[in-house]
């Protein structure tokens, strides 16, 4: 069963992967048009940000709720209803028809995200950072084969006389119809309903046993004149009392969870720092490289190696949070995006080898704390518990995403991309710190 979850979700993944990447491809260049100004150019992505985060929050509660294939579902119709509001906007040519359209075209990655957590949920726990990871892997095809598909897109767009920009957004719309129809009739069973099934009957055969064995604690007692052994447990409630489910997946029930749950809080703070130092970095590299006069067709290619460093060796990433634990992982991290951005922070405008390298690193700094946080995280939450935990994990991941942006350009703006850098290696320092704190376990391991 596991083993079709993962093929299900891997290409779940790489469709809307693809309907992602084509529709940031050009989410940019479509809003310095249709604003008519290049000081607005980052208004969509900043919106599509900001969707992923706060979408976030209906799709785990629907998951909590119904199950993952409802709140996958949920997330890729919005998406799709997104791309097609944002190709209305450019055939009208209305700026803030595309800002709210690529606000709900973010429910394609909070639908991409929370998929990760899919693959963990029947997992066995010493391959789960591999199911994991693997997932995560698949987004780099959708993130290779997207942006490849500008020219095409600019053709179909002529074809049928759209805005060539606009053209791009078409295979997005094709992209979520394809990845929801894969979700739709092949993730069955649901892995988290399914996850919540035999955690069920675990409990309920610990009940019996536990009762089984208080008769025969009883019968004891009786044979020897009443006198009750001391090692042996009468009550049958002992077992447990019966669980109630509590099928909330709020944010408020997230934040519950966490406060009681150190380890839960641990993971978190990896995701969304490490997020954080690569949002930042990441978003102002193409400024520092253009500042440097660098060609387009350079900038692209450094970005693109960046993505193939957060994607491409995640499975190496989830063989060793199952190897040796999440939490050493989480601190090599830390280790490798300090690393990144002290050689970011070293290289001069433009081009330079130098700034390849940072970048690659930073991505794969980016994945080694996502694959080990989502691991840790579902790992010592209980199933009742998972949707609003991750949910509220890629909240605020999200939210330092677009915090990190955000400051990033007023950093750049005021004091240089090498101060930008720098301060990002001292966050990555603290993911280290946060990775090797030793916190006690504040839930049962689901």
């Amino acid at each position: 069963m596991q083993r079709k979850v993962v093929r299900t979700l891997v290409g779940s993944q790489i469709l809307s992967g693809v309907g992602m990447a084509c529709g940031i491809a050009v989410g940019a260049l479509l809003a310095e048009d249709l604003s008519g100004t290049e000081a607005l150019a980052g208004v969509g992505t900043t919106a599509q940000v900001l969707g992923t985060a706060l979408l976030t929050i209906p799709v785990a509660r629907a998951t909590a709720a119904r199950g993952r294939r409802v709140g996958l579902r949920w997330g890729l119709a919005v998406a799709f209803v997104g791309a097609a509001l944002v190709l209305v906007a450019a055939v009208v040519r209305s700026f803030p028809h595309f800002v709210v359209g690529m606000f709900l075209f973010g429910g394609g990655t909070t639908a991409n995200n929370q998929t990760r957590y899919a693959a963990a949920d029947l997992a066995d726990p010493t391959h789960r950072g591999r199911d994991l990871s693997t997932v995560v892997w698949a987004t780099t095809i959708g993130s290779v084969v997207g942006p490849n598909l500008v020219g095409p897109g600019k053709a179909l767009a002529h074809t049928l006389g759209l805005p060539e920009l606009a053209g791009t957004f078409l295979f997005s719309l094709v992209g979520f119809v394809l990845a929801w129809l894969v979700v739709d009739r092949l993730l069955r069973p649901d892995p988290l309903l399914t996850a919540r099934a035999l955690d069920a009957a675990d409990r309920e055969e610990g009940r019996r046993a536990a009762a089984s064995a208080a008769s025969a604690a009883s019968a004891a007692s009786d044979a020897a004149g009443g006198v009750q052994p001391a090692d042996v447990v009468a009550d049958p409630a002992s077992g447990g009392v019966a669980d109630v489910p509590n099928h909330d997946g709020s944010m408020r029930r997230g934040f519950a969870v966490v406060r009681s749950n150190p380890r839960a809080l641990q993971a978190m703070l990896v995701m969304a720092l490490g997020h954080l130092v690569m949002v930042s970095v990441m978003v102002m590299t193409p400024i520092h490289m253009k500042h440097g006069h660098a060609e387009l067709e350079v900038i692209g290619f450094v970005i693109s190696v960046h993505i193939l460093g957060m994607f491409a060796l995640s499975p190496l990433v989830g063989a060793a949070v199952d190897r040796w634990g999440a939490p050493p992982v989480a601190m090599a991290g830390g280790v490798v995006l300090t690393l990144a951005s002290l050689l970011a922070s070293r290289s001069q405008a433009g081009w330079s080898g130098l700034l390849l390298v940072a970048l690659f690193l930073l991505g794969v700094g980016w994945s080694c704390t996502l694959v080990s946080g989502s691991t840790l995280l579902t790992s010592v939450v209980t199933t009742d518990e998972r949707p609003a935990t991750q949910g509220l994990a890629d909240v605020l991941m999200g939210l330092a995403g677009a915090g990190g942006g955000v400051a990033a350009g007023v950093v750049v703006g005021s004091l240089g991309y090498s101060v930008l850098a720098a301060g990002s290696a001292a966050v990555g320092v603290v993911i280290l710190v946060v990775g090797a704190a030793r916190v006690k376990r504040g839930s049962a391991v689901a």
